[in-house]
């Protein structure tokens, strides 16, 4: 294949869950069929996207940022009524196995990315959960997991962590909190979920109602921060479609034109950093589930692009390429 005049054999890796199933009651607000259909976007529009599936994180990769009583008690269905409503699902083993898949995916997709460029999760961004308990449809917090798993494979020394879902990373920032290896970013709606806010790194809250430039003038300067307070060697990107101007639960109102402008700007740090980036997915709830599928899809191609672009800058298996001052 070619692409601008270079020859491009490797693929876009991106990681899918979205056959482990997870059995709701009717009426559940929790739109589980946008996964599927995101799958099923990519595989028919983006021809340089290979798909794979994800092996599990096991309890011994989890237990990296959780409690082993914890990760024991969820796993055997063991947790207090009170515990699994914070959660958000029913208890069931396909829930335990779909939550391992969906961190087993953002860890492979990290692994490719410092190979590769960029890969994706087609699912992910549980970053709800907290060490020893899960909430807001989160039951293991992936990206936290993946992020201390790439240090203790000796992959990289520093992660960056910028989450643009609309609601606040409060279970990475709880788990990561005082570990200056890595800095989390969060850009949330100030007033939405969580209604008790952790400390992130950086934390940027923004009113009910921001729309696109507000939104991307308030990015901007928070990149800016990071870019000059620390030197990651991966980026991991939260990539929230509930920022967008339909979502339900988001209370935002940026246009799916400002969403690609978010994650363009995202890309564009990312490359001036010579940064390889695992994106997942985030939340996302809009009535309309072919727009959320749409806002991802288009997330998805920009890091096939990023990918593209950190080739042809010298990226090459994982070796970085001189990063500009």
């Amino acid at each position: 294949m070619l692409w601008a005049g270079h020859l491009w054999p490797i693929p876009v890796h991106a990681f899918f869950t979205d056959h482990f199933t997870l059995p709701l009651p009717a009426g559940h607000r929790f739109p589980m069929a946008k996964y599927g259909r995101l799958r099923d976007q990519v595989q028919a529009v983006l021809a340089d996207v290979r798909l794979s599936e994800p092996e599990p994180a096991s309890d011994g990769v989890l237990a990296l940022a959780h409690h082993p009583d914890y990760i024991r008690r969820l796993v055997a269905g063991d947790l207090s009524a009170t515990e699994q409503r914070a959660i958000g699902f029913p208890w069931s083993p396909e829930m335990v196995e779909r939550s391992r898949r969906s961190t087993g995916a953002t860890i492979d997709a990290c692994r490719a990315a410092l190979r590769d460029g960029a890969a994706a999760n087609l699912a992910g961004g549980t970053h709800h959960a907290f060490a020893a308990r899960g909430e807001g449809f989160c039951c293991f917090n992936d990206v936290a997991v993946a992020a201390r798993l790439m240090q203790a494979e000796r992959r990289v020394r520093r992660v960056a962590i910028v989450d643009l879902d609309v609601h606040q990373g409060d279970g990475s920032a709880s788990i990561l909190a005082g570990d200056p290896s890595v800095f989390t970013l969060s850009v949330h709606g100030e007033r939405n979920y969580p209604f008790r806010k952790e400390t992130s790194d950086l934390d940027v809250a923004l009113p009910d109602g921001t729309g696109d430039d507000a939104y991307l003038d308030a990015l901007a300067p928070a990149l800016a921060v990071l870019r000059a307070s620390f030197r990651p060697d991966l980026l991991i990107y939260l990539a929230g479609a509930d920022v967008y101007q339909g979502d339900r639960l988001g209370r935002l109102s940026l246009s799916r034109d400002g969403v690609a402008r978010r994650d363009a700007s995202v890309f564009a740090y990312a490359f001036d950093q010579g940064l390889p980036v695992a994106v997942v997915m985030g939340g996302g709830y809009c009535p309309a589930i072919d727009d959320i599928v749409a806002i991802h899809l288009e997330t998805v191609r920009q890091a096939a692009c990023h990918a593209r672009s950190m080739t042809a800058a010298g990226f090459r298996s994982g070796v970085l390429p001189a990063r500009n001052s």
